[in-house]
């Protein structure tokens, strides 16, 4: 995967990433909440996460002099 296409996929689960974010949060609001759903999708946008971090280091290496 070359630059180019990591920024492409990284702006992608950025948004993913918020869009879930604002999901839990609401099932979270609602009167009777989904415990096990929640979970499911945290544990999914932990994953998203450790994918974005991933991304982040293919545009940006750490590069020790």
């Amino acid at each position: 995967m070359d630059e180019r296409e990591a920024r492409i996929r990284l702006q992608g689960l950025l948004v993913e990433h918020s869009d879930l974010d604002a999901a839990i949060q609401a099932l979270a609001d609602s009167a009777a909440p989904d415990q096990l759903q929640i979970a499911r999708l945290k544990r999914k946008k932990l994953h998203m996460k450790d994918e974005i971090e991933r991304l982040r280091d293919i545009i940006n290496p750490d590069l020790i002099a």
